[in-house]
Order: structure tokens, then C-alpha cells, then sequence
């Protein structure tokens, strides 16, 4: 068991897992979240090229002997870009049990992987008591690779002693990844929030890799490993093993496509770190280029052609669900604005997109807006023009008109196309990746059964509690599982770049679409 009810209400995320760690010795419980069993560098494998492994950290979880490497195939392939999404990739992947010097193939072809690279093992050991399973093990490896070349697509396997990806009869192992190019080019992108594991959530992924995207964005609540969301340790629902079965259930997507998370309320898993994102540190390998990484570790920014991406936490910032509230102690928002002051002003970047969990404005019935993102960030979206806001927490799919001030400044219909040099900014909550669905207030209107309402009634989230308000924002609602795609297209200098933002149902119909268009620089 973990907090106690009657504690984890006035105990900090911090707070709780101190008290945690005093219950459970150091012998069976981890310190700082991911615990790393091995971290060794390689050599070159293009010109050039080397790997690098992460600083390890302190191993205080039970030794676990290792068995024959052949009986064992790695699972759970997931890629992430570094810094420079043009040179830098991180392959992910986890083994069921511990194995021997595990390690990773690539080259430019799938007859040519004689270059290896050792990789780095991070194991994540839950004691029994914490959550509904007995003692659980699990093995995280990852290579970060780096001088890779621009527009490069690259073979890769991943192995360990007995299990080599080269080996004749396991080529059918093989991955690609592909680096984003050195120049502007059209290119589609994804997104969605809010996944967990179901069938549901398996039609959308088999939906995504047909729309062949340079990469994917999730806006936070990725496993759902907790299921109640609020950042504490009382949860007796958890379940470490939900994400053996999520990695397993994105990898014929993130086995070839960069999947890039922003955190969640359901991915704080408080009894790992003080910051509840220990877990987090052990499955994924993020750009490390955000304010924080101590305390928040799925900030980062990267760009990738004609646009740039910024990958926000809004747990520092969520009043509804405050376990983390003013963890960064403004840190954050501190940096997002040197971000979008550095990206407006590149020649090389038209398009800013930024994505992170809690909604800036939905009226869906269950959480709506959260009044921290309003507070903190909205008004550097609509300073620096941001072109796109995209969201989870609500589990629909909903699109605003263009908002400047918390108010219309044009109504942006269904095919409409905005202008964030002029006319403020677009908000897209596309949180119906797989979870069970939420509901609206207002009639549903989407592309082919359109009802437009002049206002709709819902709340914000704010200081204190709820507070209700009447809004005219809310363009198109849908609700069914969906997700987001953005083609770019970019243009000559002065002529209009463009992304075309559709909403995409589990069916593969059409929900929405629209246009927002720059001059490119």
C-alpha cells in the first residue's frame, strides 16, 4: 500500500514519496526513479558517429541473474530525437528479463550492420505493496546516437549476448529510422493525447503509421500505469506492467517514427521520484535541452525543417490537479518565452507548435480549461504568434476559432484558414487517442454534421476551485476516438507557408480540417 488517504491529501508529491521511502528499505526501493545497471559508449559507425550513454545512477534494486540471451527477444522499440533531430536519435527498447551487454546494429543498409554499438540498461524495480502487482522488474536499454546525417535513413536492430539482430534468421527484426532533413520540405506530422491500452487505441496507432509522419506528438497520459491521476502514492490501482503492454502496443509505429511525449497527471507515478516522473526517466530518453531536467524532465523544444516543436509540463502549472504545482518555481515559463523569442525571430523557422496535457480552452464536462495555462502561457502564445496549440486531458476532439484575449477574434470554420501574425491563436484538444470518452454540453458539430451554437456553457479551472463560464470559442466538438494530423508546406520567402490541420476519426473519415498560413521568411 502507499500513502495513506488521509495523508496524501495534505502531502506534497515530494512529501509522499519520503514517507514512501521510509516504509520500503533501500534494499527493495528505488532511489531517483530510474536505476541504471550499466552505461557504456561505442564507436563510430558512419563517419563520424558515436553513441552516448547516460550518466548512471545509484543501483539499489535487486540484483536479478541473467538467463540464456537466445530465449530472449528484445520488444517495445521506441525512438526519440535529441537536441538536433538532423544528427540525433535515441533507440529504445526493453528485454522481459536481464540480459548480457546489450547493444545496437545501424547502417545505411540492412546487408550492412557490422557497426555496434553498446547501449545503456536502466532497470525499474517496483516492490510489492506499491500498486496491485507483487515485485516487478523492468529493463528500459537505450542508445543514443548521434553525428548521423541530415535526410539519412538509417537499418538498425537491437540485441544483447545470444540474440544478434545480424544473424540471418533474425533480419526480420530489422528497423528504420529516418533524420529530419537540413532544409525546408514538405513533411506530415501526428498527435494525440490521453492512449492507454485498447483496441481502440491499437486501430488509431495502425491509423497513424498510414499517414506516413516524420514524427508523432503525445500530449500527455501515455500508459495510464495510474490509473486515478492525481499524483499520489495512495493509488492501489497502479500497475507498472500496463507499460510492458503499451510499448508493445506502440512499437509497429514508434519502431520507425520518433514518439515524442509530453507529460501528463496519469504519467506522475509518485512513488519513483519526488517529482513522480522516476518511471518516466527509465522508459523514455528525451531532448535534453529544457529549463529543468531534475524536476521536469519532458520540457524540451527541437525543430524539424520549416517548424518548431515545444513540449510543455502543465502539471507545474494545473490548478485542478496541483500535486506538482510550481514545481519549477517559474523556471518553466521562464524558458518557454526565450524559446518562442529565439524561434519567432530564426530565419529559418516560419511555424511554432506547441504541445503539453492540460487543456488552454474545452468545455468538455469533465475537466475543461485549466486556468494555470491561461495564467502562464497564453499570453506568450498570442505575444510571439504561436501558429498551433495542441492538448489531451479531455478525451474528445475539439477545435476553437481563433482566440486573442480569451475572446474571438475570428471564427474559423470547418475548411476556414487563421493568420496568427494578425488574428491570435488555434487550440486543438485531441485527447481521444484510446481512453475511455468523456462528454459535451453542446451538441456535437463536425465536418459532414456541422451545428454551430452561438455560446456554450462550461468552467475553467482555477485558484480555489471551478469557476463557470459561458464561451463562443468552441467550433467543431467530435466525439469518437481521433487524432490529429498537420501536413506543412513550405514556401519561398515572402509567399505563404501553410499547415493543414485535419482530425482524423478511428474510422479514417474526416472530422475537421483547416488552414493556418504564414509568410515564410
Amino acid at each position: 500500500m502507499g500513502v495513506p488517504e488521509r495523508l496524501a491529501e495534505r502531502m506534497s508529491m515530494a512529501e509522499q514519496h519520503e514517507y514512501l521511502r521510509a516504509r520500503f528499505s533501500r534494499r527493495t526501493m528505488i532511489r531517483g526513479g530510474a536505476v541504471t545497471l550499466g552505461a557504456v559508449a561505442g564507436g563510430a559507425f558512419v563517419p563520424g558517429a558515436t553513441a552516448q550513454a547516460a550518466v548512471p545512477t545509484t543501483r539499489t534494486a535487486p540484483a536479478t541473474a541473467t538467463v540464456d540471451g537466445a530465449h530472449v527477444a528484445p520488444f517495445g522499440r521506441h525512438l526519440a530525437y535529441g537536441t538536433d533531430p538532423r544528427t540525433e536519435m535515441t533507440v529504445s527498447w526493453q528485454v522481459p528479463v536481464a540480459v548480457k551487454k546489450p547493444f545496437i546494429r545501424i547502417g545505411a543498409h540492412p546487408w550492412d550492420l557490422s557497426r555496434k554499438i553498446d547501449a545503456e540498461v536502466r532497470t525499474l524495480f517496483t516492490p510489492a505493496g506499491v500498486g496491485a502487482s507483487g515485485n516487478h522488474t523492468q529493463y528500459y536499454v537505450h542508445a543514443r546516437l548521434t553525428h548521423l546525417r541530415p535526410g539519412r535513413t538509417y537499418y538498425y536492430g537491437v540485441g544483447h549476448q545470444g540474440f544478434d539482430p545480424a544473424e540471418p534468421h533474425l533480419l526480420g527484426t530489422l528497423g528504420t529510422f529516418t533524420t529530419a532533413p537540413s532544409h525546408k520540405t514538405p513533411f506530415t506530422f501526428t498527435a494525440f493525447g490521453d492512449e492507454g491500452v485498447s483496441y481502440h487505441a491499437l486501430a488509431n496507432n495502425s491509423l497513424l503509421l498510414g499517414q506516413n509522419p516524420a514524427f508523432h506528438l503525445h500530449a500527455g497520459d501515455i500508459a495510464y500505469g495510474d490509473p486515478t491521476g492525481q499524483g499520489r502514492t495512495d493509488d492501489t490501482g497502479f500497475d507498472s506492467r500496463v507499460w510492458d503492454q503499451f510499448l508493445a502496443q506502440t512499437e509497429s509505429v514508434a519502431k520507425s517514427v520518433p514518439w515524442m511525449p509530453a507529460y501528463g497527471n496519469h504519467d506522475m507515478e509518485a512513488w519513483y521520484s519526488p517529482n513522480g516522473y522516476g518511471g518516466e526517466e527509465a522508459r523514455w530518453t528525451l531532448p535534453d535541452n529544457g529549463p529543468d531536467k531534475e524536476n521536469l524532465p519532458g520540457v524540451y523544444s527541437f525543430a524539424y525543417g520549416n517548424t518548431a516543436v515545444i513540449s510543455l509540463d502543465a502539471n507545474d502549472i494545473s490548478f485542478e490537479i496541483p500535486a506538482n504545482l510550481g514545481i519549477s518555481g517559474g523556471t518553466q515559463t521562464t524558458w518557454l518565452q526565450a524559446q518562442l523569442k529565439k524561434y519567432r525571430a530564426a530565419h529559418d523557422i516560419d511555424f511554432i507548435v506547441v504541445f503539453f496535457h492540460h487543456c488552454a480552452y474545452c468545455t468538455s464536462t469533465s475537466h475543461a480549461s485549466e486556468g494555470g495555462v491561461r495564467q502562464e502561457w497564453v499570453p506568450l502564445f498570442e505575444k510571439y504568434t504561436v501558429d498551433l496549440v495542441i492538448n489531451g486531458h479531455n478525451h474528445q476532439y475539439e477545435r476553437t476559432d481563433v482566440i486573442k484575449g480569451d475572446k474571438v477574434t475570428k471564427k474559423l470554420p470547418i475548411g476556414g484558414t487563421a493568420y496568427p501574425e494578425t488574428d491570435g491563436v488555434v487550440y486543438v484538444t485531441a485527447g481521444a487517442a484510446g481512453r475511455s470518452l468523456y462528454a459535451f454540453s453542446a451538441p456535437l458539430s463536425y465536418e459532414g454534421n456541422e451545428h454551430d451554437v452561438d455560446s456554450v456553457a462550461s468552467f475553467v479551472n482555477v485558484k480555489g476551485g471551478k469557476q463557470n463560464e459561458t464561451v463562443a470559442w468552441s467550433r467543431v466538438r467530435y466525439l469518437d476516438y481521433s487524432f490529429l494530423r498537420v501536413d506543412v508546406t513550405p514556401a519561398p520567402k515572402g509567399r505563404l507557408a501553410t499547415l493543414t490541420v485535419r482530425g482524423i476519426a478511428e474510422t479514417g473519415d474526416q472530422v475537421d480540417h483547416f488552414t493556418v498560413a504564414r509568410r515564410a521568411k
